[in-house]
């Protein structure tokens, strides 16, 4: 492994910044504590630094001299997830916490540009972005839209998420779509509520709508061709709010569909609406539909990927850097900006060694401080290739 020495030296550091933020986490939109956290290290580095674009995002600027740009993003919210790691650095706003790691993206970040500020080994600018409401709220998506890339111009961008379930001093990288879109939608069944002791005088939308939710799946096992992914989650249920002997009158659906379908946008929701009305119409009930497509296909560059594999195989060494994992059906708003230059998405080891490792969104996660300066020192590498005096 070749972490940058400078970059070890101020561990100690990177960890107190991760620390800081996972005991004072903010859900999307909400990030001013953090927004000020990292503005305020940036000044401190010598960074331009800009604020406003999504509200709470923050874009540092690094220049040494003329030459292409890069960016380099982090996401910087946390979920709204009851903490119950137990360490001493446990979230202090209840019912929040980071339980996606983003406050180790952060750190390794603001570590990165300290680094590339004392030393402006590169000859170009750089853009550090932060970028607020990760968390299917689309930051990302506003942040473009807002002219993130026409205020800051970049030729390519790149971003990384940590992974529990690899090793840390692990990286991987892959061209091609690597992650599903995402979309998100509601079901009411709306039927006849009536005394439970006289079911047939009314009619049950329970009934009807836990047919629903196992209609739902076939259509990733029947209406799909198998090598093309897509998963439909129903994540919700909710029916009946009044005495325990009386059926309501509708119920309530909620879910995710993901999908690396090039149409998905159109093609998915017409399978959804589908499926239910068919099985409402059977039960005797009907549906109200509605879907909201969150997040593109996640789709990484090949040149930058293969920039990205070699500057990660050059950080954690040979045989730790792989260049050919499989897709995952999670979603990443990061898509955005890959939609509006070319760029590359890495994942970075971060499990535990000789311990369990808890999976992201898990209310016992925390993020492995080792994999602070791995990250730091791969941002660093990137910039100094790409960058090349």
């Amino acid at each position: 492994m070749a972490n940058i020495q400078k970059i070890e030296q101020i561990q100690d550091e990177m960890t107190q910044w991760r620390r800081d933020l996972h005991a004072h986490p903010e859900i999307a939109f909400e990030e001013t504590r953090t927004a000020d956290f990292v503005a305020r290290k940036l000044a401190e580095f010598g960074l331009e630094v800009h604020r406003g674009l999504a509200k709470t995002g923050v874009v540092g600027t690094l220049t040494s001299g003329d030459g292409p740009s890069i960016g380099l993003r982090a996401d910087m919210d946390a979920l709204p997830i009851a903490e119950q790691t137990g360490v001493a650095h446990s979230s202090t706003n209840a019912g929040k916490m980071h339980a996606c790691g983003h406050d180790g993206h952060t750190a390794m970040l603001l570590g990165a540009a300290k680094y590339l500020a004392a030393t402006k080994d590169f000859k170009g600018t750089v853009r550090f972005i932060f970028q607020p409401a990760e968390e299917l709220e689309g930051g990302g998506r506003v942040m473009v839209e807002e002219g993130l890339f026409d205020k800051f111009p970049v030729d390519s961008v790149y971003g990384m998420h940590n992974m529990p379930d690899m090793p840390v001093g692990t990286m991987s990288v892959r061209g091609g779509a690597g992650m599903a879109s995402a979309a998100s939608f509601e079901i009411k069944v709306i039927g006849k509520g009536g005394h439970a002791a006289a079911p047939h005088e009314g009619i049950d939308p329970i009934v009807a709508a836990a047919a629903i939710v196992g209609a739902l799946q076939t259509i990733a096992s029947r209406s799909v061709n198998p090598t093309e992914g897509i998963v439909v989650s129903i994540t919700q249920f909710h029916a009946g709010e009044n005495a325990l002997n009386a059926i309501p009158d509708h119920a309530i659906l909620r879910g995710t569909a993901r999908s690396f379908a090039a149409d998905a946008e159109t093609s998915v929701p017409a399978m959804i609406r589908r499926v239910a009305e068919g099985t409402a119409a059977a039960h005797g009930v009907r549906i109200e539909f509605s879907y909201l497509h969150r997040y593109p296909v996640l789709i990484n560059a090949e040149g930058p990927s293969d920039i990205a594999f070699a500057v990660g195989e050059e950080v954690v060494g040979a045989g730790k850097m792989d260049g050919i994992y499989p897709r995952i059906m999670a979603s990443e708003d990061f898509a955005f900006m890959l939609n509006a230059r070319p760029g590359a998405f890495v994942r970075l080891g971060s499990g535990f060694e000789g311990r369990e490792s808890p999976m992201l969104h898990s209310p016992q996660f925390d993020f492995n401080d080792k994999a602070l300066p791995i990250g730091a020192s791969f941002w660093a590498r990137l910039v100094e290739t790409v960058l090349a005096k």
